[in-house]
């Protein structure tokens, strides 16, 4: 049975809050390896995050699922930001944390993340060596993402002086812009005439029964995506990305760009051990919470990390 514990560790400023999940029969006078999950954006620990932190746990390792800073549970104002630097050291942080634990293995620690989430763990793992095996599954770019949707280098930069103009309202005194990620609903990616895979299917997630969660709104901070929009977890790979590395993806590409960003980390990296499994019919959100989908992952992640960790 797996056992879970809420925590709460430090961040620069405030606290994070995180999920600890327990190997069956864990014997904390024990040394163990163990694994920090990253959740995509717009997502927090309580959805794909906490359902791999919690398979991996079955299958043997600790894990820790934990909310971005500013987002979910975690402390940090004003709320709804989404910045990858912050993202990225919050994977750092919960190393910290990890590592204070008298049952955790400092020279035993893996990284995680799904969708944005594992964009950030591989840009965390460039530079925070203490990642022993870094694993991506679905892991997608927000910053190229973003930038595509925004359309061609004129439109782009229209949009980059349309946020600054915000900013300067809000400097000014003026009220926050808060936007959605998503549609809030199936009628609205109708309405918009949607057809891209991904977004229908983020909506499917987030914004029914399926995994929609109070403590993720479908809320963002529109002054926050200009730092995403100069984002770019590829810079430097070929140097800095040296850990073990493995990266899973669904074969039905979308406009978020697991797919192809897969591929491109696979052969930029300079990883010597790294392995990328392509799941046939399966999607980017397939990747989340389905089981055909899932359970092969989690397969592959647990050879991986015991592999290497």
């Amino acid at each position: 049975m797996i056992n879970t514990k809420d925590v709460k560790f430090n961040a620069r400023h405030f606290k994070l809050a995180g999920r600890l999940f327990f190997p069956e029969n864990f014997d904390e006078n024990t040394q163990h390896p163990a694994l920090v999950v990253s959740h995509p954006t717009s997502a927090d620990m309580n959805q794909t995050s906490s359902i791999y932190a919690s398979k991996l746990a079955e299958n043997g390792f600790l894990a820790l699922a934990f909310d971005a800073a500013y987002q979910g549970q975690s402390e940090g104002e004003p709320r709804y930001i989404e910045d990858p630097a912050n993202r990225t050291e919050d994977i750092m942080y919960a190393i910290d944390y990890l590592v204070t634990l008298p049952y955790v293995d400092a020279e035993r620690i893996g990284a995680m993340g799904i969708c944005a989430g594992g964009g950030y763990t591989i840009n965390a793992a460039k530079v925070d060596k203490r990642i022993k095996a870094v694993a991506g599954v679905a892991a997608a770019s927000s910053g190229q993402a973003y930038r595509e949707a925004f359309g061609p280098d004129d439109k782009l930069i229209e949009t980059l002086e349309q946020m600054g103009r915000q900013r300067t309202i809000e400097a000014r005194g003026g009220e926050p812009m808060i936007t959605p990620w998503i549609p809030s609903n199936a009628e609205e990616v109708k309405a918009a005439g949607i057809t891209d895979i991904d977004v229908i299917e983020a909506v499917d997630y987030y914004r029914t029964s399926r995994g929609a969660d109070q403590f993720s709104p479908n809320k963002v901070r529109y002054t926050s995506l200009p730092l995403m929009l100069g984002y770019d977890p590829t810079l430097l790979i070929e140097k800095l990305l040296t850990q073990p590395l493995t990266l899973i993806v669904g074969d039905k590409p979308g406009s978020f760009g697991s797919y192809r960003l897969g591929y491109e980390v696979y052969n930029r990296a300079g990883s010597k051990e790294k392995e990328l499994t392509v799941l046939p019919g399966i999607s980017h959100y397939d990747l989340y919470d389905q089981p055909k989908a899932v359970n092969p992952a989690v397969e592959k992640l647990t050879e991986f990390f015991n592999k290497y960790l």
